[in-house]
């Protein structure tokens, strides 16, 4: 804007009608622009602002972003009537003593320690017992393979007994070692230099960093066909969980995805994080049943499944709403979505939804308190004919809009109690990788990245199905991996 000329009172008194008028207008013109330019500024502010309130309590961001002044520790979850501690009722872990020791170390009583009386012909009355567990020193075993060479009198040849097929070389570390080291490295994420300074505090021999690579390929080579499983048995499974996250891969930003359930878990990198990174891993196009994951608008482009929204993003959007824009309707809302949860999780457990009449009164209690919230954001005017695309909104009319646009998303949990609150599953599995990135930082290349994925879905999928991970690794690496149960 250019500056406005300045006029003293003296000058303004010779000036004409048309003249004045002139100036009139140009004030007019400049107050307008001045208005125009202060609500930009002030949207600006607001913006800035909204960006530095948000943190892992309030909004989609990871407490990692919390820097060193973390949040309140307030957590979302209603405080519950339970005491801190072990709960009636509760097994417990308390360490046992076993019937048959390893070992038995007698302290006879040979005098007494009150009046030195001699007491070594004395019958013992009883035994008092104490055992203490503990791990015996532990060193490699070397296993010599002999096999016997013969010339045969039949056909004058020289014969050889066979070796087993996993001993090819005249000396090597064994598959049990091999399967301790692919664990440590994918399951623990020590990186390759500590594990070999491990084994070597530990058993005294320090194997390369080459040898846990080649058996890291080994263990996802083999179980190739646990890997395909698990695709297959996800694209039948009635609810499954879904959630991205950035990974670096060669220096490059790239996507690592998730798609799981209580029992199956699939990880896969990949260059993009939208719809057509998930056509190329191939879960979501083929799914019959629901996918819930946390709003990514990618994953409704699937009308192949049905879908479900992650609750817990909308009560820390919400709360960020009750912080930022104080308007009575969220925390309204905020308090309907856990009303709703603690009747779906006190319903008895014959029931699959809630009863019609039940659905009805949520459903116009999420509707009143929808129709609060839009009286309180009303909709932006149409922006400019030179100007293209959705006017910008604030955060609050943005989750109105999601949630009148995905009602039967967001609700899907009551009508179907298969359908999960929110989508914490799959952040829990996510949440590990992201710890491997804090630990090395990037993967270097590709196929690293694609071997640490395809063995963490290998031991995910283990784990939560009861195995156990060091022998199933150990089953992998002879050829014979674990195979998930028919879901």
């Amino acid at each position: 804007m250019a500056p406005l000329p300045t006029f003293s009172q003296e000058q303004l008194e010779w000036l004409d009608k048309e003249q004045l008028i002139a100036i009139i207008v140009q004030l007019q013109t400049a107050v307008s622009q001045l208005r125009e330019q202060n609500r930009q500024q002030e949207a600006r502010i607001r913006d800035l602002e909204d960006q530095l309130a948000k943190n892992s309590r309030n909004s989609g961001k990871p407490p990692s972003s919390d820097g060193l002044k973390k949040p309140s520790p307030k957590s979302l979850r209603p405080k519950g009537k339970r005491t801190n501690g072990g709960q009636k009722g509760h097994p417990g872990h308390t360490l046992e003593m076993v019937a048959v020791p390893d070992h038995i170390v007698l302290y006879a009583l040979e005098i007494c320690p009150h009046c030195t009386a001699d007491l070594a012909d004395v019958e013992v009355e009883r035994i008092e017992k104490r055992q203490v567990f503990d791990v015996p020193p532990v060193q490699f075993e070397v296993t010599e393979h002999q096999a016997e060479i013969k010339c045969c009198p039949g056909c004058g040849q020289m014969a050889k007994g066979t070796f087993p097929t996993e001993v090819t070389q005249p000396t090597q570390y064994g598959t049990r070692l091999k399967a301790q080291a692919v664990y440590l490295n994918n399951y623990q994420l020590l990186p390759l230099a500590r594990i070999c300074e491990l084994f070597a505090d530990f058993y005294g021999h320090a194997p390369s960093e080459a040898l846990i690579l080649s058996a890291n390929h080994i263990v996802a080579e083999r179980m190739a066909s646990t890997l395909e499983t698990i695709k297959s048995q996800l694209t039948t499974a009635a609810v499954v969980h879904c959630d991205e996250s950035g990974l670096r891969v060669e220096s490059k930003l790239n996507w690592l995805h998730v798609v799981g359930t209580d029992a199956l878990t699939y990880y896969e990198v990949h260059p993009k994080r939208g719809q057509a990174g998930m056509r190329d891993i191939g879960i979501l196009p083929q799914l019959g049943g629901r996918a819930v994951p946390d709003g990514w608008a990618s994953y409704f482009q699937f009308e192949n499944c049905a879908h479900a929204l992650c609750n817990a993003h909308h009560l820390r959007e919400l709360q960020f709403v009750m912080e930022r824009y104080p308007q009575p309707w969220a925390q309204a809302m905020f308090t309907l979505l856990l009303d709703i949860k603690a009747e779906v999780e006190a319903a008895p457990a014959e029931w699959t939804g809630l009863p019609p009449e039940r659905l009805a009164h949520y459903d116009q209690r999420y509707d009143a308190l929808l129709a609060c919230g839009f009286e309180a954001n009303p909709p932006p005017k149409q922006p400019p004919p030179q100007k293209r695309g959705r006017k910008k909104q604030p955060p609050s009319k943005n989750l109105l809009d999601r949630l009148l646009k995905y009602k039967a998303e967001t609700l899907a949990f009551m009508h179907d109690f298969r359908v999960p609150f929110d989508n914490n599953l799959a952040e829990r599995d996510v949440r590990m990788i992201k710890v491997k990135q804090k630990v090395s930082g990037t993967f270097r290349t590709r196929p690293g990245a694609e071997t640490f994925c395809a063995i963490r879905s290998y031991i995910s999928t283990v784990r939560k199905q009861g195995g156990k991970v060091i022998p199933s690794i150990y089953d992998a690496l002879l050829g014979q991996p674990f195979m998930p149960l028919s879901q």
